[in-house]
């Protein structure tokens, strides 16, 4: 019988030997690469904290020690070991979450998968712990690069200044190579720096070498000062304990036995307590560790046995981008590029390896990223930072600030922008057309097609004194939806066959094609409709206004929250113009959208066709003060 069956919770574990422990990691790895091959999902980070996160499971009594991921794509073995083992449907409509969730298990906390917040909740329930004299413990795990968050560091800056306060943090460094050896001797000192009795040594001894006259002071410093240079020259540790943090590491990550000694210890040490774990991602699984990009990070659906991918998909939004940045790199030598750590998903892998001096991977530092592309700006080049749209929410005071009020001609491409569906809440783009509308001078595009990426992204580049926007959707692009006619700056997609129009239906970014089928559900009811693509989102077009007035209705529809949204700006500008025209705006309600996939996530919010054409029917019967049959019953076969 599979152990792996046999655990339903932590306290399962207790009953094993390290041998069954290591029986079991093993048959963890299996079960990983057979149920994330079939459903895809983040493979290499899991692969690599097998050990790690048994061991933290037989130290610590979760839940109610808190154990806190950063990044939360880590957590796999985490749900496998707390009663989770039904992976079938992993990321889809029903099944388990990509990351931690409250509403899947007590053991989960922190859900939002936006890296390098994990110490800062840490330090918050430390103190809570601390304040209602709980007993608990907090451990905090951090890797995959989320160090590199400033976030993080402020964090330890607080968590440092209580030196009785517990709480330990899990540093998971997967560097591709590391030295047993090396790890070995760092634990057998960490067993003296965390031990009450050598801590009550250095004290007395300090006290009596101060009252030493003359040679005390200088003798201890010289003592002191040798301690640390030992300590630093067999361990990176350095910059922890200068924060005033007790250093325990490096640990082989694979050392189950090595492991659970180390973080016995610094849960018993009483205050804050680095312990630094070295994993090898991939761990297990040679397709992986041969992927010399991100050792599998994150797949899609893959053959188990060799790690390529089941089917091949057309070209997607972030390729097209990709490939217009290298020729935009060979036409302007001014073009350089910002990545925050994503240097392949965001597509400027190409761009790297063809310019690899004008590329600068500012780690997951969002905020710097911002600010670093205004000085790049300011000193006579055009930075490109390329970002998920969920992750440029945390750097907007930076674009508002930094960039927009010095009018810096910085282009940001935002990438997996609108529903994404499968990674749940944290990882919908649906803010960004929301929040970016109140940033003065800034200029928003929303690409239809590749043919657009490509030709707005250059439109971006030429702007020298404002911030621009370019945003695009995540997977497969479409083909090209052409445009029959131009009125300003916008691009009409179809024309209403008749002087006097019904429905001016203004379509955002990628919706094209829906809106499209839209116009055609509505002609089957009488409805004429001009649909247009406005190309360009903020500033509103000057001939939006005038072509609206030619219309009885107007309709927008968005990727993007409904809430200060491109319908909320329109219906602004309409306004100010004084044009006063029913308007309804579709898009994303104001809430946390479960995962699901991206159909399924639309389907749910009324974000189709036929649900928005039977909207729209409804508003022009009303306007005409009788009744028509909706534009969806046209189409829905009759039943029984």
């Amino acid at each position: 019988m599979p152990l792996l069956t046999r655990i339903r919770g932590p306290r399962d574990l207790d009953r094993l030997t390290l041998e069954e422990l290591d029986r079991l990691a093993e048959e963890i790895r299996t079960f990983l690469v057979e149920a994330v091959s079939k459903t895809g999902g983040h493979l290499g980070p899991n692969l690599g904290v097998v050990e790690l996160t048994l061991a933290l499971h037989r130290v610590f009594e979760s839940p109610r020690d808190k154990v806190l991921w950063d990044t939360g794509h880590q957590s796999y073995v985490h749900k496998l070991l707390t009663g989770r083992q039904d992976f079938s449907k992993l990321k889809m409509k029903g099944g388990l979450s990509g990351y931690p969730s409250q509403a899947e298990s007590e053991h989960d906390v922190i859900e939002n998968s936006h890296a390098s917040t994990v110490l800062g909740w840490a330090d918050g329930l430390a103190k809570a712990n601390q304040l209602r004299k709980t007993g608990d413990h907090v451990v905090a795990v951090i890797g995959d690069g989320a160090l590199t968050g400033g976030m993080a560091w402020e964090a330890l800056n607080n968590i440092a200044d209580a030196k009785d306060r517990p709480l330990v943090i899990v540093v998971n460094d997967n560097e591709r190579s590391y030295s047993p050896t090396i790890g070995g001797l760092a634990n057998h000192l960490a067993t003296l720096r965390t031990t009450d009795g050598y801590e009550r040594f250095l004290t007395r001894t300090k006290d009596l070498l101060e009252r030493t006259p003359v040679v005390g002071r200088p003798l201890y410093g010289t003592l002191h000062g040798a301690k640390k240079g030992l300590k630093d020259f067999i361990a990176p540790q350095g910059m922890f304990e200068d924060l005033g943090l007790k250093y325990v590491g490096p640990i082989d990550g694979h050392d189950i036995e090595a492991l659970e000694s180390a973080l016995t210890r610094a849960k018993g040490f009483g205050g804050p307590v680095i312990v630094h774990c070295l994993t090898e991602k991939g761990r297990g699984y040679q397709p992986a560790l041969a992927d010399e990009a991100d050792r599998f990070h994150a797949v899609g659906k893959i053959h188990p046995d060799t790690g390529l991918p089941i089917a091949s998909s057309g070209a997607d939004w972030t390729s097209v981008f990709g490939e217009e940045m290298v020729k935009l790199g060979e036409e302007r030598e001014d073009v350089v590029a910002i990545t925050a750590a994503m240097l392949q998903p965001v597509g400027l892998d190409r761009f790297a390896k063809r310019f690899p001096d004008r590329v600068y991977d500012v780690g997951i530092a969002e905020q710097h990223g911002a600010v670093s592309a205004a000085g790049l700006a300011h000193g006579g080049v055009h930075p490109v930072f390329a970002v998920y749209a969920t992750f440029l929410n945390r750097a907007f005071d930076q674009v508002l600030m930094d960039v927009a009020l010095h009018k810096c001609g910085v282009t940001f491409v935002l990438d997996r922008a609108g529903i994404t569906g499968t990674d749940g809440a944290s990882h919908n783009g649906m803010w960004d057309m929301s929040i970016l509308q109140v940033v003065p001078g800034l200029r928003l595009a929303a690409p239809r097609d590749a043919d657009q990426v490509r030709a707005q992204l250059r439109e971006a580049v030429e702007v020298t004194d404002a911030p621009t926007v370019v945003r695009f959707s995540k997977g497969a692009v479409g083909p090209a939806v052409p445009a029959v006619g131009r009125v300003g700056g916008m691009d009409v997609l179809r024309e209403p066959g008749t002087d006097t129009p019904d429905v001016l239906l203004v379509s955002v970014g990628a919706l094209a094609p829906m809106c499209l089928e839209i116009a055609g559900l509505l002609d089957r009811q009488g409805i004429s409709t001009t649909v247009v693509d406005p190309r360009w989102v903020k500033p509103v077009d000057e001939a939006m206004a005038p072509l609206a007035e030619k219309h009885r209705v107007v309709v927008t529809v968005e990727d993007n929250s409904r809430v200060g949204g491109v319908g909320s700006t329109i219906a602004q500008a309409l306004r100010d113009a004084g044009v006063d025209l029913p308007l309804r705006d579709f898009g994303i309600p104001p809430r946390f959208l479960d995962h699901a996939s991206r159909a399924e996530v639309m389907a749910e919010i009324g974000l189709t066709a036929p649900d928005i054409a039977r909207q729209v029917t409804g508003l022009v019967s009303k306007l005409d003060g009788g009744y028509a049959r909706s534009a969806a019953e046209s189409v829905e076969p009759a039943r029984d």
